[in-house]
Order: structure tokens, then C-alpha cells, then sequence
């Protein structure tokens, strides 16, 4: 006997809990989670910001568009971000400065002064800095557990350790089923499957859409001495590295960008010591101890835009995915955005992003169509 649903989304991380809980209040939902635990990919490893810069012009108004309800909830913790660089990157300073001149993002060029002030240590070749002083760490393992506490009080089904094995579609809808032998029938899928995206699709005979996972490193450092808790997020104009205080500990990445297959991501020693190389390039600090590393796989379609909507080859399967490292500032927007277009007008609750400014037109950008 299999239980119906209206819509199956596949994957308990951000997107699928997010999603959740705009669908649930309107429709019977269940998650489907590979894991015991929900999150335990991507959004458990994330050490997310929200940035107003960060994914580019087209990312922004889904950022935008978040930055209210992250605030209004006390999930958004002050930080501001600070890009910097060395001589020979001013004309990378500048292309920025120009990317965002259209939008309402906040840049501002600082003096060296207020550069060196900003960060202790900082050394001398390191001359340019353009600070976004609204950026602020997010706390992501709250925001993602107030959107599974919505859900489930809206009545969505959550089933853990469901690891998909097959999926078939026929005139009733679709037939989900797990290697431990659940079943369930839904009248949409929802692909929220993260890095495993593309294999959900191959596996429901949809095809893919080219979304690949990359690994991003970070590692948690013991410094002397110990960097300041005011200091901010600190990116390489170049995108090399990136850094921010934590604990009294330096979070650092190398900003790396691997392709992986769909696993679970583990740091490798390389891309640790490249981080560390590149760090005591910017800095005088003296690396104590690596105390933690870990990785994480942040999914991209290949214009590293999200897809959010229907397959146009068959409207019963859902596309939210290829979110990126920006899954998490744009989660309320997203997914506000998504469950607009899947429940039409059975919903009273006005997007969140239709209310802050994202157009018809924008919103077209992330559909799965074009990638088609």
C-alpha cells in the first residue's frame, strides 16, 4: 500500500525543507531524505554569509529579496565583507564596481588605512579594498531547523534513510521507491536532490540538465595571534581565498572549485595547504594548528543561475536545484518563488519575491527551459 501525496520533493537539506514549508500549509507534502539526518550534505557544511554581491547581478534580487525575513527571524549576524587586492588587480576592482553599478548593491572603496585597520596583519602589497558593509553570517543550522519545524506543522511527512532506488511515472502520477522498501504516489516530484540532481532526473527518465557538483574546502585554523571577532568576511578580489574570524578561530578556503561525482565530500590535504600558502601570501599571522577541515559539494547549471520550475518534458517533475554556494542567503525567496509557480492560485500568500522586486522576466531566468 502506498500513501499519496500532491508533491514528493526529494532531498531535506535547505532547498527541500525550505520548499516544504511554503508547500505544506496548502498541499500534503512529503521529503524524502537519503540520510539519517536531514542537511547532512551541503547545508551542514556551509559556512554561509548572506552577501549581497555574491553570485552575481542575477543572484542579487533572490537575495535581495531574502535579506528581510533572514533579518526579521534573527538568523542574519552583522559582518560586512571586504575585497581586497594588490595593485596589479585594479582593473579586477573596477569590473566589479561596474557589474553592480545598475543594481542597488552597497560598495565602497576604502583607503589603506581603513583597509589595514580592518585587518590587522594585513601585508603591504595588499593596497585596494572595496567593502559591502551589509553582509552577515548566517545561522544556518537555525534557519534550516525553523524551516523543518514549519513544515512539520503544516503537516508535511518527512521519511529519513530513504535512499531512492527507483522512480516510474504513469497515468496516475508518479511511484517512488526506496532500497528499504518505501513506497509512496505523488502528483509531482520535486528535485531538490542537490549534487545528486542530475542522477534523480536519469533515474525518473527525465535527462539532465548538465548540473555539476564542485567541492569547496574550508578549514578551521588555530592562528597567533588570535584574529579579531570584528574583523570581516574577507574575499580575494581574484578569488583565491577567502576567510572570516569564528570561535576565535579562522575559517579559510581556498575557494576551490573541483568537479566531483555526487559524494560525500571529504577535504583534501592539498587544497588545505594550498589555502594556508595562499593565506600567508596576505597576511604575517603564523598558522598554530589545523584544527578542523572539511568539504562540501555546491552544485551549478552551467550558466551558474538556479533552476527553479517544471520540466517542460514533463511538467509532473520539478527542478529546484544547481543553487550554488547562494542556496542558503536566497532560501526564503527561492523558495517562496517555487511555490508560487507549483501551486499557482491555490496559495493566498504573495512571494516573497514577488513583493521585493523580482520581475516576471528574472524570474524566467532560472526556469529549467533554457537549459533544454
Amino acid at each position: 500500500m502506498s500513501d499519496r501525496f500532491n508533491f514528493a520533493i526529494v532531498g531535506a537539506g535547505m532547498a527541500g525543507a525550505s520548499l516544504a514549508a511554503e508547500l505544506a500549509p496548502f498541499a500534503r507534502v512529503v521529503v524524502l531524505e537519503a540520510e539519517d539526518q536531514p542537511g547532512y550534505h551541503a547545508t551542514g557544511r556551509s559556512a554561509a554569509f548572506w552577501e549581497e554581491c555574491y553570485g552575481g547581478p542575477q543572484i542579487l534580487p533572490l537575495t535581495t529579496a531574502s535579506g528581510a525575513y533572514l533579518r526579521d527571524n534573527g538568523f542574519l549576524h552583522e559582518r560586512g565583507a571586504l575585497y581586497i587586492g594588490r595593485d596589479r588587480d585594479a582593473a579586477l576592482i573596477g569590473s566589479f564596481v561596474d557589474r553592480f553599478a545598475a543594481t542597488d548593491a552597497t560598495l565602497e572603496r576604502l583607503e589603506i588605512p581603513a583597509l589595514r585597520a580592518m585587518v590587522p596583519g594585513l601585508k603591504a602589497e595588499w593596497t585596494l579594498g572595496l567593502l559591502q558593509p551589509f553582509c552577515a553570517d548566517i545561522d544556518v543550522a537555525g534557519l534550516h531547523q525553523h524551516y523543518l519545524k514549519i513544515a512539520r506543522e503544516a503537516g508535511a511527512v518527512f521519511r529519513h534513510a530513504q535512499r531512492i532506488a527507483s522512480i516510474e511515472s504513469d497515468a496516475r502520477g508518479w511511484r517512488l521507491s526506496s532500497f528499504r522498501g518505501m513506497h509512496v504516489l505523488a502528483d509531482t516530484v520535486v528535485n531538490a536532490a542537490g549534487a545528486w540532481a542530475d542522477e534523480l532526473a536519469r533515474m525518473a527518465g527525465i535527462g539532465p540538465l548538465g548540473i555539476t557538483p564542485l567541492r569547496r574546502t574550508v578549514a578551521q585554523l588555530r592562528l597567533s595571534p588570535e584574529p579579531s571577532p570584528r574583523m570581516p568576511l574577507v574575499l580575494d578580489i581574484a578569488g583565491r581565498f577567502y576567510f572570516k574570524p569564528e570561535h576565535g578561530r579562522l575559517w579559510l578556503s581556498p575557494h576551490d572549485e573541483t568537479p566531483s561525482a555526487p559524494v560525500d565530500a571529504a577535504a583534501e590535504e592539498w587544497d588545505v595547504a594550498l589555502a594556508i600558502d595562499r593565506l600567508g601570501s596576505v597576511t604575517d599571522w603564523q598558522v598554530e594548528a589545523v584544527e578542523r577541515r572539511w568539504a562540501g559539494l555546491r552544485s551549478f547549471a552551467p550558466d551558474r543561475l538556479p533552476v527553479y520550475g517544471r520540466d517542460p518534458r514533463c511538467p509532473g517533475f520539478a527542478w529546484f536545484a544547481g543553487q550554488g554556494g547562494f542556496g542558503i542567503q536566497t532560501a526564503p525567496a527561492a523558495a517562496r518563488l517555487m511555490a508560487r509557480h507549483l501551486l499557482g492560485e491555490r496559495t493566498e500568500n504573495a512571494s516573497c519575491a514577488e513583493r521585493n522586486g523580482i520581475s516576471p522576466s528574472q524570474a524566467e531566468a532560472y526556469a529549467p527551459d533554457r537549459l533544454i
